[in-house]
């Protein structure tokens, strides 16, 4: 059973799951920091979740940041590599998207690299289109972005 949880940006769990996922990114782009832009924090985050395990152990985490009055950005989507493939991700960006119909956001968007085919299936797989690349992507030779559009107050596929 998979647990998700609010917890405030700094939450010692939550520091850890992007830490993982760091050494994760740079291992797979050659130690570089292929983020365009600012990177989310504390100030421009408006939620981050945790997911967790009965035992209280963190699997994954994700969160969400204001784009404009109708979108919001998912950033830092985690899972660690023992819990891929047993749901967490999907339940995470499940209630992301939950989240963001509760603050009247009817449209996600998100960046992921050329180097995370992994991820690039999974958002895919989970409704996710691809879109012109916005904001401080436009221009990033690694940068790949999609976008999902919710509708009727929950997301197409919860109904």
């Amino acid at each position: 059973m998979t647990t998700i949880e609010a917890r405030p940006w700094d939450d010692p769990h939550g520091v850890y799951l992007r830490e993982q996922q760091r050494v994760e990114i740079l291992a797979r782009y050659d130690g570089e920091d292929t983020e365009p832009g600012v990177h989310p924090s504390a100030d421009d985050v408006a939620v981050f979740l945790i997911a967790f395990d009965d035992a209280g152990t963190p699997l994954g985490c994700g969160a969400l940041r204001q784009l404009d009055d109708t979108s919001a950005e998912v950033k830092r989507m985690f899972v660690e590599k023992s819990a891929r493939g047993t749901g967490v991700a999907t339940a995470v960006l499940r209630a992301l998207e939950q989240a963001a119909v509760d603050r009247g956001w009817t449209t996600v968007r998100l960046e992921t690299g050329t180097g995370q085919p992994d991820a690039i299936r999974f958002y895919e797989r989970e409704g996710y289109v691809p879109i012109p690349a916005y904001g401080d992507y436009i221009g990033s030779e690694t940068s790949l972005c999609y976008e999902r559009v919710l509708s009727s107050g929950v997301p197409a596929d919860a109904r």
